[in-house]
């Protein structure tokens, strides 16, 4: 009798690794540099916006500091998605062929020539940063890491990588991409309800 058991139980140890192989790779679609086939799933039933508003709310994100950005590669991961500071957003994209990986987030405040050395790049508090203008936004470094970011009204928009494997490039038409995502885009952004 104990030989059927073994037999039952040796099909299903030998799927476990392959049920497996899916976790953690969730993607968001609708313009945020995800496949059209999760585009096309997540646009038939867009929720309104004052829906999707409070579905964000209810992470504890204000609505308002919501963004999304396309980069070449690069992909949403929708498991990424979620608070930043005290009610900001954070969202990290992930390029399947090199496994870099950008973060974008957006939080309440200002930078100014003053300010940005003192505020670390990528969270990477100890660390030295340096900062220079380019254009209307701050390049830094410190840490390994490296990042743009941009003052708009109230809040401070960033968009930041390992320095050795995201170049300053990708970085800078990342930041210049992002914006705050239609309906579509915000519903395929936003973990399931």
């Amino acid at each position: 009798m104990i030989r059927p058991v073994r037999v039952l139980l040796l099909p299903v140890a030998l799927l476990i690794p392959v049920l497996l192989t899916g976790c953690g790779t969730q993607k968001a679609g609708a313009g945020t540099g995800v496949d059209s086939s999760a585009s096309a799933s997540a646009s038939v039933a867009v929720p309104s916006r004052a829906e999707l508003d409070a579905r964000v709310s209810a992470l504890g994100i204000a609505p308002e500091l919501v963004y999304v950005t396309k980069a070449p590669g690069f992909t949403l991961a929708q498991q990424s998605v979620g608070v930043y500071g005290d009610d900001g957003f954070s969202g990290v994209y992930w390029a399947k062929e090199t496994n870099a990986q950008i973060q974008l987030s957006v939080e309440r405040g200002t930078m100014t020539a003053r300010s940005c050395p003192k505020q670390p790049v990528g969270g990477m508090a100890g660390e030295r940063t340096v900062c220079e203008r380019d254009g209307d936004a701050w390049y830094r470094a410190g840490g390994g890491r490296h990042e743009y970011a941009l003052v708009e009204k109230g809040h401070v928009l960033k968009v930041s990588g390992d320095a050795t494997k995201v170049t300053r490039a990708v970085l800078r038409s990342a930041l210049h991409a992002a914006h705050r995502p239609s309906d579509a885009e915000l519903a395929a952004v936003l973990p399931p309800a």
